[in-house]
C-alpha cells in the first residue's frame, strides 16, 4: 500500500473528466479508497503484489491459503464495497470467526472506506441502511459483516480465517458450508482466506483438492476451488539487516532445502528477518508464516493433544515410506461405531518399533462387511494378522439380539482381544507414551494421522477457553482407535515379563481367555 495522503476528501469531482476511468475495476479499487495502514496512519489503498494476483487471476470459487499481514482481507472488502457501489442489486457479505473480529472488519475496512470517498461518489449511491454490521445502498446493493449467513442471493461472500472457524468452531463451520455457500450460485465468487490450523475441516480438505487440482493443472468448473498460495518471503517487507541478526546454521539448512527441493531462494535479509521472528512464534511460525503449502499444515492446531508429540514425528521424519514386514504379524486396533464411524489401525512392531503401515475407515457398515475388508486387505496386501482389538464397550449387549458386538464378530471369525477400560484422559497419556516408538506410512495412513494431528480439547464458546474433554467430531473416532492400541499396549506391558518377546511380535502368549 502507499503512502499518499489527501487534505480533504470533499474535492471537487468532475463525473465527466473521470467517466472512462471510473469504468476501469482496477483502477478504481487502486484509486478511489482510503484505509488505515498497521500505524493507524490514512493512506490511499493500492494494491500489492500479492492482491494483484488474485485480482487478476479471480476464479468462482477462491481458496487462499498466506502467511499473515499480507492484506487479503482489507482487499476483499475493498473490493466488494465497490462491486456493491459501481454494480446495482450486488449483495455482498463477510463471515468473520468471531463477533470482536466482524466489528473492527466492518468499522476500519468497509465503513471507513466508505465515508471517505469523495463527496460526489457518497451522494450519487448513497447509505440508506447504516446500522453496526450493514451498508444498504440507494441502488439496491448492500454489504454485510457478521459470523453467520443464511438466506438470500449473494454475488460476493467473504469468509475470513475460516481455518480458525473449522478448528475452534466445527459446528460453525458446517454451518457456513451448507447455509452460507448454498446463498451463493454458481455464477457467484466466494473467497476464502486463512492461515493454517492443522490437518482439520473444510478448509484443509477443500486447500489440499484445489492444490492437487492446481498441480494437474485441469481445467476447473464454476464450483471448483482455485488455489491461491502467499508465502511469506513475497512480502518485500519482510527483510532485516544480516548483520543485526545471527543466522542459525539450521536456518541455512532449511533455506538450502527450499532451494534444492522447491526452487525457493532466500536472501541474508529474509533468513535474518525469519529467524528474528521465530524468536517471539516458536513452533507456530511455519504456521503463521509458511514457506510451501506443506509447512503451513504440518503445524498441530491450538488445543491439540498430540502436538509436541507430531511435532516431535515430523522433525524425525518417521512419517514417511513404511514398509510392510511379510515375517511379523500384523495387528488390528479398532474404534467400533455404529452410527459414527468405525476406525481401524494396522499395526506391527519390528524391534522396539511400531510400524504403523495401514489404516481404514468406513461408516453405516455392519460387522460381516469390515470380516470382508479384512479378508480382501489381507489377500491383497498379503497380511498375515495377529490379533484384533476393540474398546470395553465392545462386550455391550445389543437390545434386538441379546448378543454382545464380540459375540456377533466371533460368530464371523473376528476374534476379538479386549482392551481394558481406562479414562479418558490417562488413555491420551499412554498415546503420548507411544508415540515416539511410532512410524507411519505417509501414503496408506494419511486420514488416520490427521485425526491424530487434529485431535483436540473441546472449545468452550463462552468463556473463550478450552475445555477439559475431547471435542467430539471427525478426528476423534481415528483418535479413539489409536487410543486402543496406546490402552493395550499399557496393559499388557504390566501383566507380562516378556512383552517385546511375546505374541505382539509373532507369537502369542496371552490366555485364550483374553483380557480381563
Amino acid at each position: 500500500m502507499t503512502a499518499e495522503t489527501a487534505n480533504s476528501t470533499s474535492v471537487e469531482f468532475d463525473w465527466g473528466l473521470m467517466r472512462e476511468k471510473l469504468s476501469d475495476w482496477e483502477w478504481r479499487v487502486n484509486n478511489l479508497y482510503w484505509i488505515t495502514d498497521k500505524n493507524g496512519k490514512r493512506v490511499k489503498f493500492h494494491m500489492n503484489e500479492a492482491q494483484l494476483a488474485l485480482f487478476r487471476g479471480m476464479h468462482y470459487r477462491n481458496i487462499i491459503l498466506k502467511a499473515r499481514q499480507l492484506g487479503f482481507t482489507t482487499f476483499v472488502m475493498i473490493f466488494m464495497l465497490d462491486a456493491a457501489l459501481f454494480t446495482k442489486n450486488t449483495k455482498c457479505a463477510v463471515i468473520a470467526h468471531s463477533k470482536d473480529d466482524a466489528t473492527r472488519l466492518f468499522r476500519e475496512k468497509i465503513k471507513y472506506a466508505y465515508d471517505e470517498l469523495p463527496a460526489a461518489i457518497r451522494d450519487n449511491v448513497r447509505a440508506t441502511n447504516d446500522r453496526a454490521g450493514e451498508l444498504v445502498f440507494s441502488n439496491g446493493s448492500s454489504i454485510t459483516v457478521g459470523t453467520s449467513f443464511r438466506g438470500g442471493t449473494l454475488k460476493y461472500l467473504h469468509i475470513s480465517e475460516f481455518g480458525k472457524i473449522c478448528a475452534k468452531y466445527p459446528d460453525k463451520a458446517r454451518e457456513i458450508v451448507t447455509g452460507a455457500f448454498e446463498a451463493v450460485s454458481k455464477d457467484c465468487v466466494i473467497f476464502i482466506e486463512s492461515t493454517a490450523e492443522g490437518k482439520a475441516g473444510y478448509f484443509y480438505e477443500y486447500s489440499q483438492q484445489a492444490e492437487r487440482n492446481a498441480k494437474r493443472e485441469i481445467n476447473l468448473s464454476r464450483l471448483d476451488w482455485k488455489f491461491f498460495f502467499f508465502p511469506w518471503y513475497k512480502d518485500p517487507s519482510y527483510k532485516l539487516d544480516n548483520d543485526a541478526i545471527p543466522i542459525p546454521e539450521r536456518l541455512r539448512d532449511y533455506a538450502n532445502t527450499l532451494a534444492s527441493k522447491h526452487g525457493v531462494h532466500l536472501s541474508d535479509e529474509q533468513l535474518a528477518w525469519y529467524a528474528a521472528k521465530e524468536r517471539t512464534l516458536g513452533n507456530d511460525m511455519k504456521r503463521e508464516y509458511p514457506s510451501i503449502p506443506e509447512e503451513a499444515f504440518a503445524q498441530s492446531i491450538e488445543g491439540a493433544y498430540y502436538q509436541r508429540q507430531i511435532e516431535d514425528i515430523y522433525e524425525q521424519q518417521r512419517l514417511t515410506k513404511v514398509p510392510h514386514e511379510t515375517s511379523a504379524l500384523v495387528h488390528t486396533f479398532w474404534d467400533l461405531g455404529v452410527s459414527d464411524e468405525t476406525c481401524i489401525w494396522f499395526i506391527q512392531q519390528i524391534g522396539r518399533e511400531y510400524r504403523v503401515i495401514d489404516y481404514y475407515q468406513n461408516s453405516g457398515e455392519g460387522l460381516p462387511f469390515y470380516k470382508r475388508m479384512l479378508d480382501d486387505i489381507a489377500s491383497e496386501k498379503k497380511y498375515m494378522y495377529g490379533f484384533h482389538v476393540a474398546p470395553h464397550d465392545i462386550n455391550h449387549r445389543e437390545f434386538g439380539t441379546g448378543l454382545s458386538r464380540i459375540e456377533q464378530a466371533a460368530s464371523l471369525g473376528i476374534n476379538f482381544e479386549v482392551a481394558p477400560k481406562l479414562a479418558v484422559v490417562d488413555g491420551i497419556e499412554a498415546v503420548r507414551a507411544v508415540l515416539p516408538l511410532c512410524w507411519f506410512d505417509e501414503a496408506s495412513t494419511e486420514q488416520g494421522f490427521a485425526g491424530l494431528q487434529a485431535y483436540r480439547k473441546e472449545w468452550d464458546d463462552k468463556r473463550g477457553v478450552w475445555k477439559d474433554r475431547p471435542c467430539h467430531d471427525w478426528a476423534s473416532h481415528p483418535a479413539d482407535a489409536f487410543r486402543t492400541f496406546a490402552v493395550a499396549l499399557n496393559y499388557l506391558q504390566d501383566q507380562m515379563s516378556d512383552f517385546h518377546g511375546g505374541y505382539f511380535s509373532g507369537v502369542r502368549v496371552i490366555s485364550s481367555g483374553g483380557w480381563t
